[in-house]
């Protein structure tokens, strides 16, 4: 059983209660990036995850948890849950290439994540959990796909790398509770048992790109 089923029930409290809920006009709205800045779509799992360790990377100014590569206009985390939508939990990341270059970026999420597990990362199990990069233009497509050929070869993982290369469309930003989840509700056990580990591994690794304090 997933560790997350707990917050299905979060989820009910939620909608009872009416906060936490988004209008569905504006949920593929997204404020444009500054000028310098670039920005790359990622899924390899529970959106929490992959978000707390992008919001450490240096050069990260932005990391925003929501849905994508699916044909459901303005999902919601349960219709997302259910499968039905053929959306991934992604996060989106805007970056300075100035600072953090997209081969070191995906470096991180080739390392964080198991790109060989066919929908799932763990106990979390669902097309909405499979490894999943969209690009933007020719540039982050041969950037994706180099890094893919440079983990095959690396041997990080035993098994056929399994990641959807495909080009992005749109992103939904997904509801406010699922914002910024490590740094709020760092103490449950989620979070300490599957979050944790994942960021450890990325500040051993890659800790000459961590933001200073």
């Amino acid at each position: 059983m997933s560790l997350r089923l707990p917050h299905l029930f979060l989820f009910a409290v939620l909608a009872i209660c009416g906060s936490g809920l988004r209008p569905a006009a504006a949920a593929a709205e997204v404020a444009a990036p500054a000028a310098h800045n670039e920005v790359i779509t990622l899924g390899g799992g529970c959106f929490w995850c992959l978000e707390a360790v992008y919001t450490e990377l240096k050069g990260v100014t932005k990391v925003e948890s929501g849905y994508a590569g699916g044909t459901v206009a303005n999902p919601d985390y349960r219709q997302v849950s259910s499968g039905s939508t053929g959306h991934a939990e992604v996060v989106q990341i805007t970056f300075d290439p100035a600072q953090l270059s997209l081969e070191n970026l995906l470096r991180v999420y080739f390392t964080i994540h198991d790109p060989t597990t066919l929908n799932r990362q763990g106990n979390d199990a669902g097309t909405q959990y499979r490894s999943i990069a969209f690009y933007r233009d020719d540039k982050q497509k041969a950037a994706i796909d180099n890094a893919i050929a440079e983990t095959a070869a690396s041997n990080e993982w035993t098994g056929k790398i399994v990641t959807q290369v495909v080009p992005f469309k749109v992103f939904y930003k997904a509801e406010n509770y699922h914002q910024q989840y490590f740094e709020l509700h760092g103490e449950e056990p989620y979070c300490q048992l599957v979050i944790s580990p994942k960021i450890a591994k990325f500040r051993k690794h890659f800790h000459d790109l961590l933001k200073t304090s």
